[in-house]
């Protein structure tokens, strides 16, 4: 009846490790960029070198944010291609084997296992210890080339010891290059410190406030790495294809926000991030998976990882998307379907635990309103599935 419409709920977006909302100053830098600079950058008039001119500062800018030489940078498509460079670059460069944790984003574990790789078993909390990784290291003698192990895990927020775990690559893998998929990382750790003796560092501008098709890996000057991507030699010679000024610019904007304000942002959605488990756990008595509360590995700030019983994921997003709640249950870089987590089932988590698995991810534009009225929606949603059997 006319008059009578349910109002449309506020939207509460808890998804920001899946993709931020793009960044003002990160908008502007790719309005500003695109309408100033449309040559070519690899050209040799002078708008082409004005357009590399802008290109280059926009790598100075991400370089100095990690305290890296640009002349490491290697613009990419996003951290996926950045990851299968990392890998499979190493892999078409020099041979040998490859190893990771049971715990990678994809775009490292499928890599890896389809050139015949090894993984490294996580810990119950989550994380990847050095003994396993030296374990597993000891048993394949020489043969080791490229070693990945993720800084943020994608789904549970664990931060791994990068500083340590490249210390037991250097030692017990000293012919091997170590990787890390820093994506999720730069909202959360100083990678200049976190990451600073690795020598490959995936990262992407879509997880900070970046726009979504802009990534970057990072590659040290000793590494030999084959090129994926042929046809130009761009990104010296390292990846070709006609650069993304704009995306470029864009992304370093995104990404020099994130590092000035991260430590107060830490502090902010950390206290927010430990209100809205709070309140998941006063109402429904969720697993918190790792403990983020009292105890458990060291996960980022943004990330509210919870196991509920008695509920089935994909029921569970479907009626929190229809009361405005956006969120996940694991990664959100397949077809939409969820599948049973490989990170949980490598952290030994149960699959009847583990099928109510809920990821919220908090990032710079989540406020204490959506959190309070997370905590007020979800609930419901959960009793109604548990009074129907779960889904």
């Amino acid at each position: 009846m006319a008059g009578h419409e349910t109002p449309e709920l506020v939207e509460v977006y808890l998804d920001h490790a899946a993709s931020t909302p793009l960044r003002e100053s990160a908008r502007q830098a790719w309005l500003d960029t695109s309408q100033q600079h449309h040559a070519n950058p690899t050209g040799s008039h002078r708008a082409a070198r004005a357009a590399r001119r802008a290109l280059d500062d926009a790598r100075d800018q991400i370089a100095a944010a990690l305290q890296r030489p640009s002349s490491e940078l290697v613009f990419t498509s996003g951290g996926s291609e950045a990851d299968n460079l990392a890998v499979r670059g190493v892999l078409y460069a020099a041979g040998g084997l490859a190893v990771c944790s049971a715990g990678e984003h994809h775009a490292v574990l499928e890599p890896v296992e389809t050139a015949g790789g090894v993984t490294v078993g996580l810990e119950a909390d989550g994380s990847v210890s050095p003994e396993r990784l030296a374990a597993v290291l000891d048993a394949h003698g020489g043969e080791v080339s490229v070693v990945s192990i993720i800084a943020v895990n994608n789904e549970t927020g664990v931060i791994n010891d990068i500083p340590a775990l490249v210390e037991v690559t250097r030692r017990h893998a000293p012919g091997a290059v170590f990787h890390t998929d820093a994506v999720q990382a730069l909202p959360w750790c100083e990678l200049d410190v976190l990451a600073a003796d690795a020598d490959l560092v995936s990262i992407t501008g879509h997880k900070c406030g970046g726009p979504v098709g802009t990534g970057a890996l990072f590659v040290s000057s000793e590494v030999s790495l084959s090129p994926l991507i042929l046809g130009g030699g761009q990104e010296r010679a390292r990846r070709a294809g006609t650069p993304d000024v704009a995306g470029a610019a864009a992304f370093a904007a995104a990404v020099d926000e994130t590092v000035k304000e991260r430590s107060l942002e830490i502090a902010r959605l950390g206290a927010l991030r430990d209100r809205l488990i709070e309140g998941l756990v006063d109402h429904l008595g969720a697993v918190v998976t790792p403990t983020v509360l009292g105890g458990g590995a060291n996960v980022a700030a943004g990330f509210a990882h919870v196991c509920l019983a008695e509920v089935e994921a994909e029921a569970l997003l479907f009626l929190l998307d229809v009361a405005g709640v956006r969120a996940s249950a694991a990664s959100s870089c397949s077809s939409g379907a969820q599948d049973p987590s490989h990170v949980l089932a490598a952290m030994g988590i149960a699959r009847e635990v583990a099928q109510g698995s809920l990821r919220l991810s908090l990032g710079h534009s989540t406020t204490s309103a959506d959190i309070e009225q997370a905590i007020d929606r979800i609930p419901p949603v959960v009793e109604r599935l548990r009074n129907h059997g779960g889904g």
